[in-house]
């Protein structure tokens, strides 16, 4: 990216465009700095044609030169995520519709007990990077190199997950590499004329599935919602071709160290991986309501859930939301108690084994995707499903 003083009026438009602060104002004049990813958004805002982004390698190559599906490992503490596997099982789908290799992307530090599990989840090939400052996750770190492993082995398709790491690796890898990137998609498919990716995900507040194709640009690329994802079986006989990749990554060029991590005390629900889900929502009525749904939890075995309407009235905490704006669950068995069924939180649950819904509204929209449906008051219903459950399971 260019900046040519002699045009620069000083307006600072480029430097209230650029989202990532790389633009700063020096004698009257925008400058540039190391912050700079050349996404272009400071070259649109320029009305004096004093900014030039020079993307000759946009064009420098063929769609038709990519080949590949990849999907990024992510791992924490020397473990790999179970978003991972979701990906993988997608993936492994993908690929074989289009008749290449699944590769899994891992950075780390000691990874040779994550990559060799990786085959088991259906990966073909592990492209591993081992350096010590892969550790932990840092944004300089991380896209600098999967940029430069994208760059020279050209995937058609990449998919990372919609965890806090990929919601802030995705977009700087997208800028980087000049294509598009769809976020939180719930659905993802092979047209097989254009071998274009289908992404599709909620849109207009979820009221819409929009799909979505990036038909002039490689790699592909979409964050998948955790939980949304089918894992492939696991099948320990398959093993994956390991590639130990040496990218050399300078310390100075990473600009944020992580000095302590703190875990925090509060003990967190596990929606994602739950068995049995019950939620409560607004028909609940109150925050001590919740403690009949907590009892139906604990008889069936499994954790409580709820929608965003009983999180925003403050009957329970939002680690407990599920729906378009909370988590996107897929249990065996999800009993929705007083929830009436907007199509945000359907988004979230729909996919369930067993949906077991309880509204005192026949007309409640949750009942057309309830496998079965009780008509009544929660708190009358509830106290005997209890007691029939205790009942059965002695």
């Amino acid at each position: 990216m260019e900046i040519i003083k002699e045009k620069c009026r000083g307006c600072t438009l480029c430097a209230g465009a650029c989202p990532f602060g790389a633009i700063v104002m020096v004698d009257g004049k925008a400058t540039v700095t190391d912050a700079c990813t050349n996404c272009g958004a400071c070259e649109s805002s320029c009305h004096f044609g004093a900014i030039v982004v020079d993307k000759a390698e946009e064009s420098a190559r063929d769609i038709k030169d990519y080949h590949g599906v990849w999907v990024f490992a992510e791992q924490r503490d020397g473990n790999v995520m179970s978003t991972t596997f979701e990906l993988l099982g997608e993936g492994r789908l993908l690929a074989d519709k289009l008749g290449v290799e699944l590769c899994a992307v891992l950075l780390g530090y000691k990874t040779e007990g994550m990559a060799s599990t990786l085959g088991a989840w259906g990966a073909d090939k592990v492209i591993a990077v081992d350096n010590e400052l892969l550790c932990n996750y840092t944004t300089d770190a991380y896209a600098n190199v999967i940029t430069k492993l994208v760059e020279s082995r050209m995937p058609e398709i990449f998919l990372i997950g919609a965890t806090t790491i990929g919601r802030d690796l995705a977009p700087r890898l997208s800028a980087r590499l000049y294509t598009g990137l769809t976020a939180d998609c719930t659905k993802l498919d092979i047209d097989e004329e254009t071998h274009n990716l289908l992404q599709t995900r909620p849109a207009f507040g979820g009221n819409v599935m929009a799909t979505i194709v990036t038909p002039n640009h490689r790699p592909q690329m979409a964050t998948v919602r955790p939980g949304v994802m089918k894992k492939a079986p696991w099948n320990p006989a398959k093993k994956a071709v390991i590639e130990y990749v040496d990218i050399a990554i300078a310390k100075d060029d990473i600009r944020t160290r992580i000095v302590e991590t703190v875990r925090e005390l509060k003990q967190q629900v596990n929606l994602i991986e739950a068995d049995i889900i019950v939620s409560g929502g607004r028909g609940v009525g109150s925050a001590e309501g919740f403690v009949l749904i907590e009892k139906l939890a604990e008889a069936f075995g499994g954790v409580v859930g709820a929608s965003r309407a009983a999180v925003e009235a403050g009957y329970i905490t939002a680690d407990h939301q599920v729906g378009q704006t909370g988590k996107t669950v897929r249990p065996k068995i999800y009993v929705a108690c007083g929830i009436s069924g907007a199509i945000q939180h359907l988004a979230g649950m729909q996919n369930s084994g067993c949906i077991i819904a309880i509204n005192k509204d026949a007309d409640a929209p949750i009942f057309k995707v309830a496998d079965y449906g009780i008509v009544g008051d929660l708190h009358k219903v509830i106290p005997i499903l209890i007691d029939e459950i205790k009942m059965r399971v002695k």
